[in-house]
């Protein structure tokens, strides 16, 4: 099929259709998806609502680095007098359809309404619960902000807000000066992307590293392990970090998901290879989108860090409206 989201040159991961990580196994198939779904792997019973202990109510701009998490991947960065917002989804359900798929159990960590003026929104990719066109729509209504994102995502976040002119499209590789002393880099991930059955890898995703005047933030939104290679690039290029968000959750069965998926101690891995000073876990305990219970993700990564001798504190399964400020 003609990838309808990209037209560009074949580069060492697009081949003139779609994406792919160099040397790194595909993502499962459809058949794969259709065995974990309905075959005999067990998939623990989440409570109905989770409620979070934190609601963060931020100040309208800050000058210091601050970071709050909204829930699952959604981040509200705030640095040098500018508020960016990543993967924001404030939505009930994250799918393509509003009355079924994964329904979130705790609210935002940061309410709609409590939000600063946002300057910048990033997009890391495709998937739902990333890329959700109604929040990205009343952003743009309440805010009119810059959006970021990988090749081929901007005719999605076109779509939802219908402001064209501002947004960017970004290689691997590539940045966006955001003003303030703040440079947006898109560098790879181990994933892939998709908004339906026909449209596998033609958007291309990413992790995004913010250079700042208050120290470099690394945000990991969806990865797989890998060979660990382009978290030490990030540390080969960057130098040391001040700040990762490392996903956490979404990993079994492992079958299935250690492609695209890392778990807690894989997680403790990038902390190592990437060399940041504090690691924030994210992408757990909001939407249950895999098998393990709720709670498991924040388990295995108090055993793994354990076991690498880390300190709780160095890596912290952060829960909405919590807020790191260093």
């Amino acid at each position: 099929m003609r990838n309808r989201h990209y037209q560009g040159p074949a580069s060492d991961h697009f081949d003139g259709n779609r994406f792919f990580v160099p040397g790194h196994p595909m993502p499962n198939t459809l058949r794969g998806l259709l065995r974990w779904q309905f075959g005999g792997d067990k998939r623990a019973r989440w409570p109905l609502q989770v409620p979070s202990p934190f609601e963060d109510r931020p100040p309208p701009r800050s000058d210091e680095l601050r970071v709050a998490l909204i829930g699952h991947a959604s981040f509200l960065v705030q640095v040098a007098g500018l508020n960016i917002l990543i993967d924001p989804v404030f939505s009930e359900r994250v799918s393509p359809f509003s009355r079924i798929g994964p329904k979130r159990v705790n609210a935002p960590g940061i309410r709609f309404e409590a939000l600063p003026p946002i300057d910048f929104v990033l997009v890391s990719h495709a998937h739902y619960d990333h890329l959700d066109s109604v929040s990205l729509a009343r952003l743009e209504a309440a805010f009119h902000p810059r959006f970021v994102c990988p090749l081929g995502n901007d005719g999605i976040i076109a779509k939802a807000t219908r402001a064209p002119s501002r947004i960017v499209a970004r290689d691997w590789g590539e940045e966006v000066d955001a003003g303030q002393g703040v440079g947006i880099h898109l560098r790879p991930s181990y994933h892939w992307s998709a908004r339906g059955l026909h449209d596998r890898r033609m958007q291309l995703w990413c992790a995004f590293v913010l250079t700042t005047p208050q120290g470099t933030l690394y945000h990991i939104a969806d990865t797989g392990y890998g060979d660990g290679g382009f978290f030490r690039q990030v540390k080969a290029e960057f130098g040391t970090l001040r700040l990762a968000h490392i996903p956490i959750g979404a990993y079994e069965p492992r079958w299935f998901m250690s492609t695209m998926h890392v778990n807690p101690e894989e997680s403790v891995r990038i902390l190592a290879d990437c060399g940041a000073r504090q690691a924030i876990g994210h992408h757990w305990g909001t939407f249950q989108l895999t098998n393990e219970a709720h709670g498991q993700p924040e388990q295995d990564l108090a055993a793994a860090r354990a076991a690498q001798g880390l300190s709780p504190d160095r890596f912290v399964a952060f829960r909405p409206g919590q807020v790191w400020s260093g």
